[in-house]
């Protein structure tokens, strides 16, 4: 099926084929028709599918006949975070530049001003998050009963960020003969409840299973000490061949104190958290677009919303708490069809945890595949990580010669060397079955972004300690 078949008009059409895009996802080409027919909709679909598209073109159609009046908007959506509601904003910008349509975006961290401005010249579409919004509307500042169509958007992540009653509020003030569309990657019984009391006789569609995971994202886990979980992570930025990477840390301190680290070890890293004010998350998600930080160490502020290509690797620095924000934050990666990997680092007091996300996925996340390949360029750093786990002697040893500036790596203990080399010199053949490869077979093609590319590290050897 191609965007052509789905009945959008001409200069929505030549929009979309500007972006590069000519046939749907599967979320696109069953949700686009229904809300051209105005019916409600109930959309189950996992983050990633481009269900944004799915409602932002056949709404622009639809807006395209009508006109506009001061503080009324014509259209709502509401999103659960700022950085949604900013892309949801850039879609609107991308497809709808052959109409003539404003557009209102009101989130926080930001003055009202300009908002207030917009809403009085009149706007056909109004993004908000509910906060702001409500906000606005306490102030007599924003009308909503001119509004014919609402788009609740991640309404599960609503129901985690606690917007449920607002939601319900909203709804209220809106004009009961409208058109209401949900969209959920997951169907909680509270969002169930608020389906059936405010949309009517709505069509249910589902691309994915409630609470799966993206096929193309290959799941591991590392079962690691807390101690240990820096030295684990920095190892596997080394040597996993990673590209780009979203790190996810539980708590803001943690997101701050992990990113300095990183950057003291040399890698290019930012950071986005909930303390940050929106002109700071702004800047530091550019920097990570453009490519002059390949690394961004992030809250779960962060963990739906953002919709950035080329994301190679997620990594749960932390085991997330709440097993839905698990599928959302390995959803940065493996997008629009491309591959990803997905690698949580699990503590002992993290089992429980993982053990509700494999409940929640149906899925049980395998051990990481440590490989058995010598390093190659680029893991020479991992490498030098794995010599700082030796004995106690040795650290004792290296502790009475702290002035010494540069200690030389090889003068480890012989104790050391010889119960590391007999592994070192087996041969490649007793530990694969394989007949040793002739010194005239060519040289190993560079291992693919995204694939292994180092062996298992000493200090991850025992697992749990």
């Amino acid at each position: 099926m191609k965007f052509a078949d789905l009945g959008l008009s001409d200069e929505l059409l030549s929009a979309v084929q500007d972006a590069g895009y000519e046939e749907p996802t599967p979320i696109q080409a069953e949700a686009i028709p229904q809300v051209q027919m105005m019916r409600d909709l109930i959309a189950i679909a996992q983050t990633g599918t481009g269900k944004t598209a799915s409602f932002v073109l056949p709404m622009i159609d639809i807006l395209a006949h009508g006109r506009r009046r001061a503080l009324m908007p014509r259209s709502l959506i509401l999103e659960p975070t700022r950085e949604l509601a900013m892309q949801v904003a850039e879609n609107f910008e991308k497809y709808g530049k052959n109409h003539d349509l404003k557009m209102a975006l009101l989130i926080g961290g930001v003055q009202m001003g300009d908002q207030v401005k917009a809403l009085n010249e009149g706007v056909d579409v109004l993004i908000a998050t509910p906060g702001r919004l409500m906000d606005l509307f306490e102030r007599g500042k924003i009308l909503l009963n001119g509004c014919d169509l609402l788009v609740i958007d991640e309404a599960d992540r609503m129901l985690d960020m606690g917007f449920i009653p607002d939601i319900e509020f909203i709804c209220e003030k809106l004009p009961s003969q409208r058109q209401t569309l949900l969209f959920s990657a997951t169907m909680p019984p509270p969002i169930k409840k608020l389906a059936d009391k405010f949309l009517s006789n709505p069509k249910q569609i589902e691309v994915a299973r409630a609470a799966t995971t993206n096929e193309n994202i290959a799941q591991f886990k590392v079962e690691i000490s807390p101690r240990k979980k820096k030295q684990a992570l920095k190892y596997l930025l080394e040597v996993d061949n990673v590209q780009t990477a979203i790190i996810f840390a539980n708590r803001k301190t943690t997101v701050r104190d992990l990113n300095k680290d990183l950057q003291k070890s040399g890698f290019k890293s930012g950071e986005i958290h909930g303390d940050m004010d929106q002109a700071s998350r702004i800047a530091e998600l550019d920097l990570f677009k453009k490519g002059e930080v390949n690394i961004l160490v992030a809250s779960d502020v962060a963990a739906r919303g953002l919709d950035i290509k080329g994301v190679s690797h997620v990594f749960n620095y932390d085991t997330p708490w709440h097993p839905d924000d698990y599928v959302h934050r390995i959803g940065r990666t493996g997008r629009a069809g491309a591959k990803g990997r997905a690698i949580t680092l699990v503590t002992p007091e993290d089992r429980e945890a993982l053990e509700n996300v494999e409940k929640l996925t149906k899925f049980k996340v395998p051990e990481f595949p440590w490989g058995e390949v010598a390093p190659k360029a680029g893991g020479g750093q991992a490498v030098e990580e794995q010599r700082e786990e030796k004995p106690r002697e040795e650290k004792k040893s290296r502790s009475r010669r702290k002035k010494d500036d540069a200690p030389k790596a090889e003068e480890a203990p012989r104790e050391e060397v010889r119960e590391s080399k007999p592994k070192a010199d087996k041969p490649r053949s007793e530990k694969s079955g394989r007949k040793p490869r002739k010194k005239s077979e060519p040289k190993e093609e560079p291992v693919p972004a995204g694939e292994w590319n180092g062996p298992k590290p000493s200090f991850l050897g025992v697992g749990f300690d």
